[in-house]
This record gives structure tokens, sequence and C-alpha cells, in this order.
């Protein structure tokens, strides 16, 4: 088939016309500028080469069988050309489909990423009112912690202190003791004729208990305290006079034998503290005998030794202990 030269491009051109043709095609809005401009290019080479065929179209006469020959497989090569071009639509056809797809999943990432957001941002909230509630409970806890450092310190300072009133108070409590021991040694030394006999001298508690029964003291039934009564309450007084910071309980008890009198005293109420009384006014005649360190009491049958022994029970006890103001004060304080 005989083609007018001025449309008979060589196969190179028209291959690169088929394939401007497939590019500018269905997918012209996906050309970037330098696609189109190599086209473009493309097209101008075309043209040119179009424009020599027609000036040389005059001298390829005797060349016509070779370029019938050439447009037989220029012919074929544009039905290659033509599946390419087919083939070309398809891919993108199948690109665009696969764009559409790359989109659609971008943008349910895009919302799935707005949702995990916003639930870290609620979750970061939540951490965050999680944190500043810690921080309250550690200030809290701090909080309590130097008040109780603080109050731990003032008691210890206050324990220090009442160690110290304890070191004393012991102190004071030892030299009591000893005190005591020692009058107890004075007075069985200055009643040591009258011992076996009815007195009896002891320490118990910090305090001297002398006691001597009724019938070294009295005649029985009797608040008159007899000769020998006297002078063991004058060796008695002896010693009391030598004393300072005493505190002296005379202490007056019957037995259980009641006494039935008109006269005084009428009940054993009445004899235990005539009794005592009694003691206690001989023992004021040693004119050494501080007035302010004795005192009288009446037990009556109520504070017996021996409930089987009624002579232990009539008794008179002078209980002698040291003047404890000084450290009830440091009790107090």
């Amino acid at each position: 088939m005989n083609v007018p030269s001025p449309f008979r491009p060589t196969s190179a051109c028209f291959a690169n016309w088929i394939l401007g043709l497939a590019m500018l095609g269905p997918v012209t809005g996906c050309v970037t500028t330098q696609q189109y401009e190599a086209l473009q290019v493309q097209l101008d080479e075309a043209e040119g080469e179009n424009s020599a065929l027609r000036l040389a179209r005059q001298d390829a006469e005797v060349n016509s069988r070779e370029l019938e020959g050439r447009l037989g497989r220029l012919t074929q090569e544009q039905e290659t050309l033509t599946k390419e071009a087919q083939q070309l639509g398809a891919d993108v056809k199948r690109y665009r489909e696969e764009v559409a797809r790359l989109a659609e999943l971008n943008e349910a990432l895009t919302n799935q990423s707005s949702g995990r957001l916003s639930d870290i941002a609620q979750e970061n909230r939540q951490l965050l009112e999680d944190v500043m509630a810690i921080r309250e409970e550690l200030q809290r806890r701090e909080d309590a912690l130097n008040q109780l450092e603080k109050d731990l310190n003032e008691k210890s300072q206050l324990l220090v202190a009442r160690s110290q009133r304890v070191e004393e108070l012991e102190s004071m409590l030892e030299a009591r003791e000893r005190a005591a021991e020692a009058l107890r040694a004075r007075l069985s030394d200055a009643l040591l004729g009258f011992q076996g006999k009815g007195l009896n001298v002891e320490q118990r508690n910090g305090k001297v208990y002398v006691s001597m029964e009724a019938q070294l003291l009295f005649p029985s039934g009797s608040a008159v305290v007899d000769d020998g009564g006297q002078a063991a309450l004058q060796g008695l007084a002896g010693v009391i006079a030598e004393q300072s910071d005493l505190e002296i309980v005379v202490e007056g008890h019957t037995d259980t034998d009641k006494v039935s009198s008109n006269t005084i005293p009428r009940d054993n109420w009445e004899l235990s503290v005539l009794r005592a009384t009694a003691v206690v006014g001989i023992l004021l005649e040693n004119p050494g005998v501080d007035p302010s360190m004795l005192s009288a009491s009446g037990k009556s049958e109520y504070h017996p030794v021996d409930p089987a022994d009624k002579g232990k029970n009539r008794r008179i006890e002078v209980i002698l202990a040291p003047n404890l103001d000084s450290l009830f004060e440091l009790i107090s304080d």
C-alpha cells in the first residue's frame, strides 16, 4: 500500500506518536508538566521528521518498494504499539483504582488515628488526674510525717525530761529508803530493851513501823499509859526529837471484844482514838518533838494483824515516814 510521503513517519516517530496519544488520552489529568514537555518535544521531532520526509519524497521514489516493506513492518509495529497502548490504558485504570483504594485506606487510617488520638488524650487526662491525686496524697502523707516527726521530737524531749524526773524520783526514793533504814536502826537501838516484850520495829515501803502491844502501854480497857509504857514512849520520843521532815501517824487498834459503858470510852472506836491521843501527848512531853509532824487516828477493831491472837490486835502503831512534799512537787511538775 502506497502512503503519501507527508503522512509516512518513521517507525520510531510513529511509536512516539502513538505513545503520546495514549498518554494524552484517558490519563491526561495525571500527566506532569515534565511528561507533557517531553511529549511536546517528541511531537516537534515527529513533525520535523515528517517535513524531512516530504522533502526527501522526490528522491525516494526509487526506494518505494523498500518503503512499502518498511510500511509493512511499521504496520506490524503499529499493531504492537496499539496492544501496548491498550495495556497501558488497562494499567492506568488499575493504577487509578489502586490510588482510589489507597485514598479510602488513607481516610480510614486518618479517622482511626483521630479516634485513637482522642482515646490517648482522654487516657492522658485520666493519668494526669491520677498523678495529681497521687501528688496530693504524697503531700498529705509528707505533712503527716512532718507533724509526726515534730510530735516525736516533742515527745522525745518530754521523755528526756521525764527520764530526768524519774532519775530524781529514784534518787529521792533511794534516799528515803536509806533514811528509813537509818531511822529503823536508830529506833531499834533506842527501844532495844523493849523488844520481845510486845514491841516490834520494822521497815516497809520506805516507812518505819513501831508496833507496841496494848499490854506494854495500857492497863486493860484503859486509855492511860502506865509507867512501863511511858518509858518506852520516852525512848521513842527521844529519837523523834532528833528527826525533821517526818510525818508521824499514831494509830490505835483494839480487838473485837466490845466495850459497853455509859462513860468514855463507850466503844472500841473511842478507846482506839483515846489511846492514840494519849501516846501523842506523851511524845509531845519531849520539847524536841515538833507537834506539826504528829497526827492521831483510831482504827477500832477493823485492822487486825492476827485474827487468832487478840493480844496482837490490841496495839499502838507509830508510823514514821519522810515528808514527801518535795517528792509530790516533783511528780506534779
